[in-house]
């Protein structure tokens, strides 16, 4: 969309179905979200708003119409006897007070409780005749999984509790500690590993670890918030079960407390919020409810979210501090970037110092110049960014700042994106590209050699033993100097990475391809040039006509991969890599099973039972078919999982067949 133009509403209600989809998938599945709270919520009001104005433009599947994720198929799936339900958001103080307000006139004598939201994972527990059998994550809301094994290694989720009810399902969050979250990255730091960046992501992500003993390494605790199911027992408020769940032994919610007007509640909900950073497990923001569980059950629910409860978010934490510099950093495309050096800064729980500007542009409308004291947020996991220019603070002699017109690293011609705002090196040999590029074809998406990271490729780099791909397979000659040297570690990891390297040279095309960074070229395309040539020799020779013909294959496409080969210095890039051992032939033919699906294109979507979409797509293609990422009149089938999205609207729209994996598994018997 050029500059100055707004999306219709249309447009922009697919935009933030793929994006919500997308960061769902991240926060819930992954346990690894891209994106703050914040921003994600104001994704969800800004669909929200456009959904409630155009009805007719509203998918059935919509994520505004969801609790979250999807059961991971390594966990064993298990129904909840109770939905997991989400609960609204609001904002702001008007809208606390309006739903404060609005219990009041539905109500008689209503009361709240007021809680802190804890930010964890959300987990089920159910103990029959006083004793633990299962615990459940809350998955999609109607299918968790069991997290049993794990939850018995958390110290503070009791075993046996006194009153041995027939059944009794509590719900609470499991979260991490700050003393816990430390001390597990000090062990990481002790054995080289990956530092842990969030609290809430490495809670969730141990808690689904198929190996319960990383989870009482790691040192998990859990609040239990709300009593779901208590057969034997009768209670009359919130209130009673927080009480008495604490009497049996459970770490309740921390002090809540009930209150019974709208000053009071928002009193409660100003003094988390005050002191939300100073607490040891973190905080995503407040739960006001409705304290009398006999009025809660008269207010009942809308389609979503229950009438008596809500959940304020906090905005982000801002602070000033000073913008000390503005550095350049060039990414594997060659994209350069400018960088914000800050003045150290306490926010959201971790020191600051750095914050990405985007680009010129972003610098120009926000004014920003070296010097300033400059107003921050951190919008997503780990960089920051910067809000504003506190401009009554700006010292004298103060300069517009301009980004350079050479590479920082190579010095070749810096030159802007056509019809874009970012520059781009046009060095043909820069380190800076080198590194990166490096790091991407060893990682799991290209070529995958497992253990050898950017640390090492930089550290290699760095010490001259690299300086393109195809000096990679040649590290097997040094590898006595390496372990001397120790750059990438002792005996075992060299020989780990060097038997990693070794074990690439079988890869399929497919791999190597996406390894080369092909602009526009990922996973999905490279593996579609693999099934349709024979050798990295036809392909390299294929004409931009033949490209265009393939599935999901534009002209841009096209020309990239015609442009990447007709450069001298790629084609003997490939060459040395033939001459190392690397395979140059697809394999698609010898994991080819028969031709029945020749001729048809299969498009997927959603999350399947029993496979990934790769591991369908690589089926579909031994069987002679053909994976596509977008519906057309062309599409023979769309294979749909759970939570399938807009394609599977568009297939029905069409009239294109939609089968599911059982039939799918069927049709390959």
């Amino acid at each position: 969309m050029g500059k100055g133009q707004t999306a219709g509403p249309q447009e922009r209600m697919e935009e933030l179905y793929r994006l919500i989809d997308h960061h769902n998938d991240r926060y819930y599945n992954q346990d690894d979200p891209e994106i703050s709270d914040y921003e994600y919520d104001q994704l969800s009001l800004e669909l929200r708003r456009l959904e409630a104005e155009n009805p007719q433009l509203t998918r059935k599947d919509s994520p505004t119409k969801k609790v979250g994720g999807t059961a991971k198929r390594e966990l064993k799936k298990m129904k909840h006897d109770v939905p997991v339900i989400s609960l609204q958001d609001v904002f702001s103080k008007e809208e606390v007070y309006s739903f404060v307000e609005r219990m009041q006139e539905e109500l008689a004598d209503v009361e709240f409780v007021v809680e802190k939201k804890i930010d964890g994972l959300s987990i089920v527990l159910r103990y029959y005749d006083g004793e633990l059998k299962e615990a459940i994550t809350r998955g999609d809301g109607e299918i968790g999984e069991s997290v049993y094994e794990n939850a018995l290694e958390i110290k503070t989720i009791p075993r046996t509790i006194p009153e041995k009810l027939p059944y009794l399902e509590v719900r609470g969050e499991v979260y991490m500690s700050a003393e816990s979250f430390e001390r597990a990255n000090e062990k990481q730091l002790e054995k080289g590993g990956k530092v842990y960046q969030n609290r809430r992501n490495s809670a969730a992500g141990t808690m689904r670890q198929l190996d319960s003993s990383i989870v009482r390494e790691r040192d998990l605790d859990i609040f239990v918030f709300n009593l779901e199911i208590a057969e034997g027992r009768e209670f009359f408020t919130h209130a009673e079960t927080l009480l008495w769940m604490e009497e049996q032994g459970f770490a309740v919610s921390p002090d809540f407390r009930t209150v019974k007007t709208a000053d009071q509640v928002w009193e409660a909900v100003e003094e988390i919020g005050r002191t939300r950073w100073d607490m040891s497990y973190g905080l995503d923001g407040a739960v006001v409810k409705v304290n009398s569980l006999r009025q809660r059950r008269e207010l009942g629910m809308t389609s979503k979210v229950p009438r008596w409860a809500v959940a304020f978010k906090y905005p982000p934490e801002q602070k000033e501090t000073v913008l000390e510099d503005i550095i350049v950093q060039v990414g594997r495309t060659g994209r350069i970037t400018p960088l914000a050096l800050l003045a150290p800064v306490r926010l959201a729980e971790t020191t600051v110092s750095k914050a990405t500007l985007h680009n010129q542009d972003y610098i120009d409308e926000k004014d920003i110049r070296i010097g300033d004291t400059v107003l921050v947020q951190k919008a997503g996991d780990i960089i920051p960014e910067v809000l504003s220019v506190i401009k009554e603070k700006r010292p004298e002699g103060t300069e517009p700042y301009r980004m350079p017109d050479t590479c920082p690293v190579c010095g070749a011609p810096a030159e802007r994106e056509p019809d874009g705002a970012h520059l781009h090196c046009t060095g043909s040999s820069c380190y800076a590209k080198d590194s990166r590029s490096i790091a991407y074809f060893v990682s799991k998406d290209a070529m995958n050699m497992e253990g050898f990271g950017t640390s090492a490729v930089e550290a290699l780099i760095s010490e001259g033993y690299i300086r393109d791909v195809a000096d990679i397979y040649n590290l097997k000659d040094h590898r006595e100097r390496l372990i001397e040297e120790g750059i990438i570690g002792r005996q075992k990891s060299v020989d780990n990475v060097l038997a990693a390297i070794e074990a690439s040279k079988e890869n399929d095309i497919d791999r190597l391809i996406t390894g080369f960074g092909i602009k526009n070229v990922g996973k999905q395309t490279a593996r579609t040039l693999a099934m349709n040539f024979p050798d990295m020799d036809s392909i390299m020779s294929a004409q931009a006509e033949q490209l265009v013909e393939l599935p999901d294959f534009g002209e841009i496409v096209a020309e990239g991969i015609v442009e990447f080969f007709a450069d001298p210095g790629n084609r003997r890039l490939v060459e040395r890599l033939r001459d190392s051992g690397v395979n140059m032939r697809s394999k698609s033919e010898e994991t080819k099973k028969d031709d029945r699906f020749a001729g048809k294109t299969f498009v997927l979507t959603g999350t399947l039972p029993s496979m990934t979409r790769d591991e369908a797509g690589a089926v579909i293609q031994s069987y002679g078919g053909k994976v596509s990422g977008s519906v057309s009149k062309k599409t023979a089938y769309v294979l749909a999982g759970a939570e399938a999205g807009s394609k599977l609207a568009k297939a029905e729209s069409l009239g294109v067949a939609v089968i599911d994996e059982d039939t799918f598994l069927e049709m390959i018997k």
